[in-house]
């Protein structure tokens, strides 16, 4: 099998200083494992924290994943190459994160506003898609993207676009006061990089969403970032946004990885906000496409975000994850004119960022992806077999 990555591609541009954490699935132990990755070793923290979700609310996290004395160590080099030739018998990474609720917050930039606003108008048919968005981008895009939400001028936007019959429910998250926060995925059911990533057999129309994503405490505390696909399918969405769910969450539809970049003194919640996330997807085919997601283009500050999901009116015990949008929505034509871009299977899509390394994954469909089997009782079950579970874990901050 060709290689879809080279495996130090994966790794942050920075991963010598870098505070990393990750999950192992180790075939020894039946389960994951929590990890640190210090230079050229994998080290096991699992006796340390049973769950990420347990280390990222511990006040010493930092400390933890840097320093803490752990198990069974293993090979980078290995463990990296594992993943991606996606070898059932060794060792391999995992999607980062565990027992966390994965969130997600849609429309927060203007590109991908318009790009809503034109599924629906289009009603999932691409061969319209293309006369909708002329017509949407000549009227409104000068300005909505000096707009903030919620302001007064955004409420003189509104009205100007009802009264030319184009006010959307999407424009209303885009620029009204309150943004789109939904439950992506279930708990434990995230891909990692070198996974398969599944589209429903039956869709015609749909693209990767590359994002970054946000790890946050159960105290509502951004505390590391990762890179997210949120892959979609327009066709559903565009029919219905009350298809949302089928258009989202499916077998293998969302990856989360390749690690977490816990928030230190080399990298912050500032720094995650100057991120680019860059998105490239080549085809079997040779269909090739790039693109890049500048996250100081969002709409909404991503800590508004977080505002939204978590407070008094949503506590997340377990904390949570959260997608923070895209504006990468692509459009170009990959077969027949007026027909825009859909994936095919075999096409390998690598999101990236040299802080936050690279999530490479093959799309399949959900229907052939290998199916979610490990849920949260198989974790309790593990952990419990591994006599992981019967000491007490620190006290949440």
């Amino acid at each position: 099998m060709h290689p879809i990555a080279q495996p130090g591609q994966l790794l942050p541009a920075d991963a010598e200083r870098a505070t990393l954490l990750a999950r192992v699935f180790d075939p020894a132990v039946g389960g994951p494992c929590v990890a640190a990755i210090r230079g050229d070793r994998v080290v096991d923290l699992t006796a340390v924290s049973p769950t990420v979700a347990d280390l990222l609310d511990r006040p010493d996290a930092v400390a933890v994943v840097r320093g803490a004395a752990g198990g069974r160590e293993w090979p980078l080099a290995e463990l990296l190459n594992a993943t991606l030739s996606r070898d059932p018998e060794s060792a391999r990474f995992l999607a980062p994160v565990d027992l966390q609720v994965i969130k997600a917050a849609g429309v927060t930039f203007v590109r991908s506003m318009l790009e809503r606003v034109i599924e629906e108008r289009a009603a999932g048919d691409p061969r319209r898609a293309e006369e909708v968005r002329d017509r949407i981008a000549g009227l409104v895009s000068g300005h909505i993207s000096q707009l903030r939400p919620g302001s007064e001028d955004a409420a003189r936007v509104k009205d100007l676009l009802v009264r030319e019959g184009l006010w959307s429910q999407y424009l209303e998250v885009g620029i009204g006061p309150d943004p789109e926060i939904f439950t992506k995925a279930p708990v434990l059911s995230a891909v990692g990089t070198g996974a398969e990533i599944g589209v429903l057999a039956r869709s015609t129309w749909n693209n990767p969403e590359p994002e970054l994503v946000l790890a946050v405490t159960s105290a509502g505390v951004p505390v590391a970032a990762t890179l997210g696909n949120d892959v979609n399918l327009r066709d559903f969405e565009g029919r219905s946004a009350l298809l949302l769910t089928e258009a989202k969450d499916n077998n293998a539809s969302c990856a989360i990885g390749p690690f977490l970049r816990l928030f230190d003194d080399g990298f912050t919640l500032d720094d995650a906000r100057r991120v680019e996330v860059a998105l490239d997807i080549t085809g079997t085919d040779g269909f090739s496409l790039h693109g890049v997601n500048p996250v100081s283009e969002i709409s909404r500050d991503i800590a508004e975000l977080v505002a939204h999901a978590h407070g008094p009116h949503h506590r997340y015990p377990d904390g949570f994850v959260l997608f923070t949008g895209t504006m990468f929505a692509p459009t170009e034509d990959r077969d027949e004119p007026g027909q825009g871009f859909t994936h095919k299977p075999g096409d390998v899509v690598r999101i990236s960022s040299p802080a936050l390394g690279s999530l490479v994954n093959v799309v399949t469909t959900a229907e052939q992806a290998p199916d979610w089997t490990f849920g949260i009782r198989a974790l309790i079950a593990n952990l419990a077999a591994r006599g992981l579970l019967t000491g007490t874990t620190e006290a949440r901050s």
